[in-house]
């Protein structure tokens, strides 16, 4: 038998990382032609960080076995820039809120990449940092 705690049901908050890692590993599939392994999704306040790993191709691979890894970030930074909308669309949609900003990098060993959303302030009075 579970403890009583484990079995209340999902917060929003995990909801909304949950669906939103799904998203970004199918995004990933549309514009790489593969989506990373492992994708978690952390939400606090007005910021939303994606991280994923495994997310490079065999050639991505192959270039970065042959000391090229600065190409392989910069085909990274085309393809972040190609789907930043998109991205940004999908967390807008999920969380309620809109995006206003949009931050990307990739570090390829080992190969995880982070993709950031900074969200409009859901205060009242333009939210200020604590």
């Amino acid at each position: 038998m579970k403890p009583p705690a484990l079995e209340t049901a999902v917060v929003e908050g995990e909801s909304q990382a949950r669906e939103i890692s799904r998203a970004m590993v199918t995004l990933f599939k549309e514009h790489v032609g593969r989506g990373p392994t492992v994708a978690k999704t952390f939400i606090h306040d007005e910021l939303v960080v994606c991280m994923l790993h495994d997310t490079m191709t065999k050639a991505e691979k192959t270039l970065t076995d042959e000391d090229k890894a600065d190409e392989v970030r910069q085909i990274r930074r085309s393809f972040q820039g190609l789907f930043r909308e998109e991205a940004s669309a999908i967390v807008e949609r999920i969380v309620g809120r809109p995006v206003i900003a949009f931050l990307s990098d990739h570090a390829v060993d080992p190969d995880w990449a982070i993709e950031a959303f900074v969200l409009e302030s859901g205060r009242d009075n333009g939210g200020s940092a604590s």
